[in-house]
């Protein structure tokens, strides 16, 4: 977008925002305060804004100027290590509604994307939307054989619509992180590429659907949890069919109680539920509001949760997960200097910082809290607090760690909502406990060193040349250096303890392997060999480890 059509634009937002009375912001930015002077000529809001809060103004004023902003400040409320509490608690309230479009357009992008008539593909099609968002909207529609069905469809033209907004949004992100004197510490063009990438998977309807299916195949007993099943006959890049469901939303507690559902099992499957798909499954729901979160009320006896929009999915490298979740076990156990070692030895910050500073200054955030029954103890905010003060020890997160951390602030909200008094604690540390135990059970490392055996045999063959080779280009490079006789001498002592290290975490490696291929091919009839052989290999293996 050329700087002659942004300019207009620019402006726009600028109005709006001086229209709302957001002065902190304007203010903060130097470049925007002779925009003040022209306030008097800004049209008013409908709303009387004097009263209103800065979050709430920012939400109002966020809402007028359309849906790729409110898309915006939704992303912006999960960002709560960059924006203050009150106003991302306001953002969070942004709901993506907007005036449907017509359903004959509706039908028309049905019948090109699926290559069928709607009278050959459904038996019935509602052309009157159930919702309507930015993105997509919603229709009624049942299938040959009576099941009925959702229908999602992408809006008209929205491809093109979003490519010029987020143009927008990077001029605005670029203006930002030039003259906003807080620029490092918001990163508005990090912001505007989280808001990005949230756009392009939600305007991919068979990603949605894959992400489904998978929730759904996760939760196959659909006791705790139920996923609507994907029609993938239905199913393009911008139409998605799901089963229909019918439930309450998690927040209308009036309608749980008419129904007779116990609130609080209710609410502890909830949480077990968040910890499953975190910890066991390692894919979860990252826009778990009440909106899409639904309570299955026909079943009052046996409670349970209903998940719909499966457009914001997250997932966590598998090293940051266990580091999580060992960050979590020692939070239960108070074990502060624990705490601080994980952040260290996870990567998440440099290993320069000092170890008891690091103890100190989590003990300082936790204490406080630890006065309170557990049962009036937040989790998610006591998470959020710990990140914050982390940061100041150049903290470095993941895109993907942020995302839990918003939806477990959605989590524990949904819970404390249906039982005011349950204690996280207690249901979480028990779920964590035991879904650790069988992640990293000797039963399941032995079933993924078996997973891996074929590809490590293939590697074997190049392991003495890739030695060889690496020594080589050490020895050269010995050579090329021109040291001091004691800087030489020291060097050629550390090459052989790395050779050394690294001869015996091979040969612990190759003695493990060798004992599981024994062992699978004649389990009981050579149990002494194998037993012996894994000993030797992991007593072998631990030392190189040690002195890695």
């Amino acid at each position: 977008m050329t700087p002659l059509k942004v300019i207009p634009r620019v402006m726009r937002v600028a109005s709006v925002l001086l229209a709302y009375r957001l002065d902190e912001l304007v203010d903060d930015a130097h470049l925007f305060r002779p925009l003040k002077l022209v306030r008097p000529f800004v049209s008013r809001p409908k709303v009387d804004v004097s009263q209103l809060s800065r979050g709430a103004r920012l939400r109002l004023a966020l809402t007028e100027l359309g849906p790729i902003f409110v898309k915006a400040g939704q992303v912006l409320s999960t960002r709560r290590d960059l924006v203050p509490a009150d106003i991302a608690d306001e953002l969070a309230l942004l709901q993506d509604q907007v005036p449907p479009f017509p359903g004959s357009e509706a039908r028309a992008i049905v019948e090109s994307q699926l290559k069928a008539p709607v009278a050959t593909l459904f038996a019935g099609f509602d052309e009157n939307a159930l919702a309507s968002a930015s993105i997509a909207q919603v229709h009624a529609a049942t299938l040959h054989d009576g099941r009925e069905v959702v229908v999602k469809v992408l809006r008209p033209g929205i491809d093109k619509r979003i490519e010029r907004d987020i143009k927008l949004l990077h001029s605005l992100g670029e203006l930002a992180n030039r003259w906003h004197p807080n620029a490092d510490k918001i990163r508005p063009l990090d912001v505007v590429a989280e808001v990005e990438k949230m756009l392009e998977n939600e305007l991919d309807l068979q990603r949605e659907g894959a992400s489904a299916s998978l929730l759904r195949r996760n939760f196959v007993s659909g006791v705790d949890l139920y996923v609507p099943e994907v029609h993938w006959d239905l199913t393009s890049e911008r139409v998605l069919t799901l089963e229909r469901v019918h439930g309450v939303s998690c927040d209308d507690i009036a309608a749980i109680d008419a129904a007779g559902v116990d609130r609080k099992a209710l609410a502890v499957k909830g949480v077990r539920v968040f910890y499953e798909q975190v910890f066991r499954d390692n894919f979860f729901h990252a826009d778990a509001h009440p909106g899409n979160i639904w309570v299955d009320v026909e079943r009052a006896s046996e409670p349970r949760f209903i998940a719909l929009d499966f457009g914001i999915m997250g997932s966590l490298p598998e090293a940051d997960q266990y580091w999580l979740a060992q960050n979590f076990i020692a939070l239960f156990e108070r074990d502060y200097a624990r705490i601080a070692q994980l952040h260290i030895d996870a990567g998440w910050m440099p290993g320069t910082v000092r170890v008891d500073e690091l103890e100190a200054a989590v003990r300082t955030v936790c204490e406080p809290y630890f006065t309170r029954p557990l049962s009036q103890i937040s989790l998610a905010e006591l998470v959020v607090k710990l990140f914050q003060t982390a940061r100041k020890f150049e903290l470095v997160l993941q895109p993907q760690l942020i995302l839990l951390q918003k939806t477990l602030l959605n989590i524990e909200g949904v819970g404390r909502m249906l039982d005011p008094e349950i204690d996280i604690w207690a249901v979480a540390h028990p779920v964590l406990k035991r879904i650790l135990r069988e992640r990293y059970s000797p039963r399941r490392t032995l079933r993924e060193v078996r997973k891996r055996l074929p590809e490590w045999f293939h590697a074997a063959p190049q392991f003495p040349e890739l030695i060889r080779d690496a020594l080589r280009q050490t020895a050269r490079g010995e050579q090329r250096q021109l040291v001091d006789p004691q800087a030489l001498v020291q060097r050629r002592e550390e090459s052989v303890r790395q050779q050394r290290t690294l001869i015996a975490g091979l040969l612990g490696a190759t003695l493990i392997i060798c004992a599981v291929l024994i062992a699978t091919l004649a389990p009981m009839r050579s149990f002494w060999f194998p037993a012996l052989a894994t000993v030797a290999g992991v007593i072998s293996f631990a030392v190189g480890w040690r002195r890695r």
